[in-house]
């Protein structure tokens, strides 16, 4: 990481500066290695709902996926009955929950829902095993982690002023979230392509963002010395950037998978 920004540190003495800069790279750290831990469970918990595809004949009760494939029943149960829109949308309640509870938690217990939250994630993404291609899906992968470093790089780094972003950029997400549920049900292709496209951007921009906010934030509490905050504070953070990253992975998705 970049030394700390000698602006934010010209009203405060050389000693405190370097603690500060200190505590920002550790907070950093904290902040990275939470959400690739959060990652991890994601893509193990997908990836072990992958093998709900399996070869039966019609008589089997299963739902048919493609030809020559079908649905088990848990396969069934979680993408072809109503229970669908449970693990449709339940990590979107879980953000929502989770942000407004947050302050009633302890560091370690908001830890653990964190967690939590990445599995549900990832039992709710756990469709693309059926219906991309396992190696789209690293490519992609690795696409999307190449940008996400470069972009969060960028937004550590950089001495422009990102928070004018903020706004506009959590417009577009209403808007994304909005279009998708429209298309959902009149399936346009056209319309998904679209969305996947500005999805994509929207993320990448709320990536860079989102690290900037975390870094100016992480240093105006530190300033104060506001261990209590700063203890979830990395949390928050990592659930900010994981949701970056996996947005903008199942968005590139759309463009760079080989479907099955």
């Amino acid at each position: 990481m970049a030394q700390f920004d000698t602006m934010q540190t010209g009203a405060i003495g050389g000693a405190r500066a370097a603690e500060i800069d200190q505590g920002l790279r550790t907070h950093m750290n904290k902040v990275y290695g939470t959400m690739s831990v959060g990652m991890l469970i994601t893509f193990a918990a997908a990836w072990a709902l992958s093998g709900l595809a399996v070869t039966a004949d019609a008589g089997a009760g299963v739902a048919e996926l493609s030809e020559g494939q079908y649905l088990t029943n848990l396969g069934y149960a979680l993408y072809a009955s109503p229970l669908k829109w449970v693990v449709m949308f339940a990590p979107l309640a879980f953000v929502f929950g989770f942000s407004a509870m947050i302050n009633k938690m302890s560091a370690a217990t908001a830890q653990i829902v964190f967690y939590a939250f990445a599995a549900v994630m990832g039992i709710s993404i756990s469709s693309i095993f059926l219906v991309f291609t396992g190696t789209s899906i690293a490519q992609t992968f690795l696409v999307t982690s190449i940008a996400f470093a470069a972009l969060s790089l960028y937004g550590y780094t950089t001495k422009k002023d990102l928070s004018a972003m903020g706004t506009f950029l959590m417009m577009g997400v209403i808007g994304l979230i909005v279009a998708m549920i429209v298309n959902l049900f009149i399936q346009s292709g056209p319309l998904g392509m679209a969305i996947s496209a500005l999805g994509v951007l929207i993320f990448a921009g709320l990536t860079a963002y989102d690290t900037q906010k975390i870094k100016t934030e992480y240093i105006a509490h530190a300033m104060h010395a506001d261990s209590e905050w700063l203890g979830k504070s990395a949390i928050m953070g990592a659930l900010m950037l994981y949701l970056d990253f996996i947005n903008m992975f199942m968005f590139l998705l759309q463009f760079l998978g080989n479907r099955e």
